[in-house]
């Protein structure tokens, strides 16, 4: 998902999108669903259905339409007529249909359900990565046309939460259009009955969600929690970043029924991250989006069902071998193990006026998102880890002069060394050393920002890279380490170790001082805060989840 690596021909895009099945496959695929006779005018599936099916047309015809908006009226997307299927990425996630789909010439279709289609694509390789690659290439396909326009954010430019709605919406790869209002240029609101109080404004199949948050938008698209009746999961992995990713997919590809969370998007640190040059396989690099967007079209191959924004608020078992997590809406999952991956919260500058600016100015990310707030002018970087110098030279590389602020005496003791050759040689990267942010200005929106070894200097953007603290408050109970990190395997605390003597055994690599509850990537005590090692410690935590769920 995101942007592809690659161009992509459009004949071969078109190919993709709606491949020519062999006999034997079709005769595999037809025998996956249910047949039923259609009539011109019926609608094998209604724009907001939950839970709709795969279509596979056997005879007759079908077309995929944006129904009529407010403003707009009907479009047809496309016709799709005999041995093929109408569909797309969506099917995989659970999210409502945003396009119907219309009988137009009377024959017989297949109905294949979602728990039908699971299974064909955990049984079926082939026909699983022909069916994978054509919803994800109509997904791609459907961004630039009319389809998007049944979601569509308006807000203004410089606001943190019209951001927000954007990156939610791009790290679940939605289809979606975003307006971005010139701040003072609101006049247009007027013709829509909306004022500026009401933004961002979120346009759901024409209809408004005034003050939108990803939580709200979520709601409305059939993207948050609904468990099913008496539902036990296996596996719950709370958080989206490469350690919760890793283990939902080791999980989910290895049997175990998997729900994944994330309080905020799937991604984490890493989808923030511009440039990624040291992942394993990747020799010219790689952008968080783009790494994280490939991860969970995999989460979703495997099964893995992903909901976001989805904030987990309390742990709590209720069984020797079953464990409640409690989420902010008031919802429970049940499930037979845990791991948490929930990574860190960012740090702030304890400034005066920060609050004012997060809404436009201030930063956590540099990814295409954010450049488009500040392309071609002056920011002020500030951190001396290897997330800080990758936004700086992708800022610079984006024609915006840099301050890059480090309060240690020397760029190269928390920063490889790659990078900080790289920020030496780049002439608009301005590097200041044992120094530090004391203030910020601006009328509305940054305008500039004090270094104490400098004084101001221009700045539409302030990025922040100097840490984070771990994302542990809700698990009270868990051992943790001083700075709230939590302990696994072998560090567990002694004390906590009297639980596991009815169990026959000592906690397992990951495992936290809770049986079955495990913990990976940058909330665990002793992690590397690196990709490559996030992703190793997610895939191991699975190893154990599997050893400890067989006792």
């Amino acid at each position: 998902m995101g942007a592809a690596e690659e161009q992509v021909d459009p004949v071969e895009m078109d190919a993709v999108m709606s491949p020519t099945l062999s006999d034997e496959q079709w005769e595999r695929l037809v025998a996956a669903g249910t047949a039923e006779d259609v009539a011109v005018g019926d609608y094998v599936f209604r724009t907001g259905e939950a839970g709709y099916d795969l279509i596979v047309i056997e005879s007759g015809e079908v077309e995929v339409v944006r129904d009529a908006l407010r403003w707009v009226g009907e479009v047809v997307i496309t016709t799709m007529g005999p041995r093929t299927f109408a569909g797309e990425l969506g099917l995989l996630n659970g999210q409502g249909a945003f396009l119907s789909a219309r009988v137009t010439k009377a024959g017989r279709v297949h109905r294949v359900n979602r728990a039908q289609l699971r299974t064909l694509m955990n049984e079926d390789d082939e026909l699983c990565d022909l069916i994978l690659h054509a919803l994800w290439a109509r997904r791609e396909s459907l961004r630039t046309g009319p389809a998007a326009m049944t979601l569509k954010f308006v807000g203004t430019g410089s606001s943190n939460d019209f951001l927000a709605l954007r990156r939610f919406a791009e790290r679940l790869d939605l289809v979606h259009k975003a307006v971005a209002l010139p701040p003072g240029d609101l006049g247009s609101l007027d013709t829509h009955e909306i004022t500026a109080d009401d933004l961002p404004v979120a346009y759901i199949q024409g209809e408004p969600l005034l003050r939108a948050t990803p939580g709200l938008v979520a709601e409305h698209l059939g993207l948050s929690y609904q468990a099913q009746a008496d539902e036990i999961v296996d596996l719950v992995v709370v958080g989206g970043g490469p350690a919760g990713l890793a283990a939902a997919i080791y999980g989910a590809s290895e049997g175990l029924s998997t729900v994944l969370l994330d309080a905020v998007a799937p991604g984490g640190q890493a989808a923030a991250t511009s440039r990624i040059e040291n992942f394993l396989g990747f020799p010219f690099g790689v952008s968080g989006g783009d790494l994280i967007g490939q991860a969970i079209l995999q989460a979703l191959k495997f099964g893995v069902r992903v909901y976001a924004p989805c904030e987990a608020t309390a742990l709590t078992r209720i069984a020797p071998d079953l464990l409640d997590v409690a989420l902010s809406d008031g919802r429970l999952i049940r499930a037979r193990s845990v791991i948490v991956t929930s990574g860190a919260a960012y740090r702030r500058l304890d400034l005066d006026r920060w609050q004012d600016f997060e809404r436009s100015g201030v930063y956590y990310a540099a990814t295409p998102l954010e450049l488009r707030q500040v392309q071609g002018k002056p920011v002020v970087v500030v951190g001396g880890a290897n997330s800080a110098g990758q936004a700086a030279l992708y800022l610079s590389a984006h024609g915006s002069p840099v301050h890059l602020v480090v309060r240690g005496d020397d760029l190269g003791t928390r920063m490889s060394s790659y990078l900080a050759d790289r920020l030496a040689d780049d002439p608009r990267v301005r590097v200041h050393t044992s120094s530090n942010v004391i203030g910020l200005d601006g009328d509305g929106t940054l305008e500039s920002v004090r270094i104490d070894t400098v004084g101001d200097v221009d700045a539409r953007g302030l990025f922040c890279f100097i840490g984070a603290t771990p994302a542990t408050s809700w698990l009270p109970t868990l051992d943790r380490d001083p700075e709230g990190f939590i302990r696994t395997g072998t560090d567990v605390a002694v004390q906590t170790l009297d639980q596991w003597q009815g169990l026959g055994r000592e906690p397992l690599p990951f495992e936290t001082s809770a049986p079955r509850v495990f913990a990976a990537g940058d909330v665990r005590r002793g992690s590397m805060k690196r990709v490559a090692a996030a992703v190793g410690e997610g895939s191991s935590a699975v190893a154990s989840v599997h050893r400890a769920l067989a006792y």
